[in-house]
């Protein structure tokens, strides 16, 4: 069965891509906004994200990445942890979609996927020496 657009599966779980959910936000609260903070960028990156109609908070989300941990947080911690904060505001909301992982489900996602895309470059090497 093929998935809908912005759902991809993360350990075996469909979960909705963070923009998909802002589209769909968007297009269901065109009025309303979503409002996002730097709290800290010096050891970690932490944000927080508030989702608001008029003056009134519907959610609040937060995050925090240490720069260098993983894969993406060696270039883009900033904008992984903002990315990850709206997130969470959005799963308040109820912008969850069927899954909501945890940081460290989502990172082991990445790093096997990393891990895939080494194996397979590792092969092509090998294949380009043998030619």
């Amino acid at each position: 069965m093929a998935k809908k657009a912005g759902v991809v599966e993360i350990q075996g779980k469909d979960y909705e891509l963070v923009a998909s959910r802002i589209a769909k936000f968007r297009s269901e609260h065109p009025d309303w906004t979503i409002h996002t903070e730097l709290i800290s960028n010096e050891d970690k990156v932490l944000f927080k994200c508030t989702i608001l109609n008029g003056e009134q908070i519907i959610s609040t989300g937060h995050a925090e990445e240490i720069p260098g941990t993983t894969h993406i947080n060696k270039t883009s911690a900033l904008e992984n942890c903002e990315t990850s904060a709206v997130g969470r505001a959005l799963s308040l909301a109820g912008y969850a979609g069927n899954y909501n992982p945890t940081k460290e489900e989502v990172e082991a996602a990445r790093a096997n996927a990393l891990l895939l895309l080494d194996t397979l470059e590792k092969r092509q090497i090998t294949d380009l020496k043998r030619e």
